[in-house]
């Protein structure tokens, strides 16, 4: 169960919860189950907060393969130029397609490691605003409950009922 569905679980218990006669829509909920949801809560946070690690990591692993790519696209022009030049009547033209060689190993590396910066951006921006939307789903389940326990006449914090 995920925390979107937690949360669910938790505005569907309040909306089916008993209203007491007379007093003014205070509701009977049921304790335990709502401990529950919190507990499953707080056990669904860390995989959140792991999968983006993941996230994090698998941007790392791209980054360090573009550049991998690139050197080895590097070296492939290198050693391109460098049998070219070796051919005397075609000095000039190896010169040339080294440097276009060269020029493009350099673009293609860019481009991949500019795609793989704004993956990675994409999916950690992503990830940020589901924990986000999360963290506010909850401090307004917790407030409500808050509201609801304390239109029942309790002053004691929520923490010491």
């Amino acid at each position: 169960m995920n925390i979107e569905e937690i949360l669910e679980g938790l505005e569907d218990m309040l909306e089916e919860a008993w209203s007491l006669p007379l007093s003014g829509g205070k509701c009977v909920v049921d304790v335990e189950r709502i401990r529950q949801y919190l507990q499953d809560i707080r056990l669904n946070i860390p995989s959140e907060i792991k999968q983006a690690k993941l996230i994090v990591t698998d941007r790392n692993d791209i980054i360090q393969q573009a550049e991998k790519q690139s050197e080895a696209i590097l070296r492939k022009a290198e050693e391109k130029a460098r049998m070219m030049i070796a051919r005397e009547e075609v000095v000039k033209q190896a010169q040339e397609k080294a440097a276009e060689i060269l020029y493009q190993a350099q673009n293609a590396a860019k481009e991949i490691r500019h795609a793989s910066h704004e993956f990675s951006d994409s999916m950690l921006k992503q990830s940020e605003d589901a924990l986000a939307q999360a963290l506010k789903s909850v401090h307004d389940t917790r407030q409500a409950l808050r509201s609801t326990i304390q239109k029942k006449g309790s002053n004691l914090p929520l923490d010491q009922q």
